[in-house]
């Protein structure tokens, strides 16, 4: 082929190329054109799902497609993230993540099927989740310095509920659990939703659990809290102590709720589902269902895809340390 030839093919090829920038540019205008997936990797009911509903309701508005929830449950939240992770890519498929997800389970599982910083795209943080110590209504402390005085006398007997290894309520107990120095036995579930049910029915002692998850159980007194895991009250529940103010200052534990998108989703798809999220977050309907919960709603400026890549990098490297000094 002379050099006429050549340049033509090469004109043609390039030709191609920019046909196929522009079509993938107007698929990433033209996104949403049907229904998006998003996989909480939790039973329905506990505080991953209850977020994830709240705000991709209004996300589903904005976007003008319908968000299509589905609960996908196993191994700490891990089984669902490692199927997100390997969805297309092309924004239909996202996931709910947490730190228990994209944070501990990079400790906790040496055998990970996915990384949380290279298999994702970061979306947007939704909410702040405080963390509780709970128990069923009939357990004897009767504050959080009998509670460690009574778990400590009685290790071998009590048993701490959670939702698989890996999950919020897992982790945060087992940091608990170290600072008071005890190894109860550990009873799992498919999701912090039957967690729940088995402490309000009395069939396990205690848990770690998000605030989102146990606001109605404690108010309506089928629990009781001991302590809120932050440094400040919570306004859902301003009758419960602060972890500091009940003498166990060394437990400060907050989960949070995030959405990704598998690795590689057109940096205009996670642009606009970033706006969708931030929008909601703005809506007073969102905010306040979102906070009569006792979720924390993340500044403006924490809700950037690239605030919350910080934040997962930022977590795995809290928590490492954390769950290896626990085993």
């Amino acid at each position: 082929m002379n050099w006429y030839g050549r340049s033509l093919a090469s004109a043609g090829l390039a030709a191609l190329a920019g046909l196929g920038f522009l079509s993938a540019q107007a698929q990433a205008q033209a996104y949403p054109t049907r229904s998006i997936t998003m996989i909480v990797p939790f039973a329905a009911g506990g505080p991953t799902d209850v977020i994830a509903r709240i705000v991709t309701g209004h996300m589903a508005q904005t976007l003008g497609q319908s968000i299509i929830v589905e609960n996908v449950v196993g191994a700490g939240g891990t089984t669902a993230t490692t199927r997100a992770s390997k969805a297309a890519n092309d924004g239909y498929t996202l996931i709910t993540g947490h730190m228990g997800t994209h944070a501990a389970s990079v400790p906790l599982y040496p055998k990970l099927a996915y990384h949380p910083e290279k298999d994702f795209e970061p979306v947007g943080l939704l909410a702040g989740t405080p963390i509780l110590i709970l128990a069923r209504k009939d357990f004897p402390p009767k504050d959080l310095k009998e509670f460690i005085t009574y778990v400590k006398a009685n290790e071998s007997k009590v048993n701490a509920a959670h939702a698989g290894v890996g999950s919020v309520s897992n982790v945060s107990c087992e940091l608990l659990n170290s600072i008071m120095g005890v190894k109860p036995i550990g009873v799992p579930f498919n999701g912090t939703g039957p967690a729940m049910n088995a402490l309000v029915g009395g069939q396990v002692d205690y848990m770690c659990d998000q605030i989102v998850n146990a606001v109605p159980q404690v108010n309506g007194g089928t629990i009781k809290a001991y302590a809120v895991a932050t440094a400040e009250r919570n306004p859902s529940l301003p009758n419960v102590p602060t972890t500091t103010e009940a003498g166990l200052p060394a437990f400060q534990a907050q989960a949070w709720n995030a959405i990704f998108a598998p690795k590689g989703t057109p940096p205009d798809v996670v642009a606009k589902l970033n706006g969708a999220v931030v929008k909601a977050l703005d809506d007073e309907g969102v905010r306040k269902r979102l906070l009569d919960l006792g979720s924390v709603i993340p500044a403006a400026a924490d809700r950037t895809p690239a605030a919350l890549g910080t934040l997962v990098k930022n977590e795995i490297a809290k928590w490492t340390p954390v769950l290896k000094a626990v085993n």
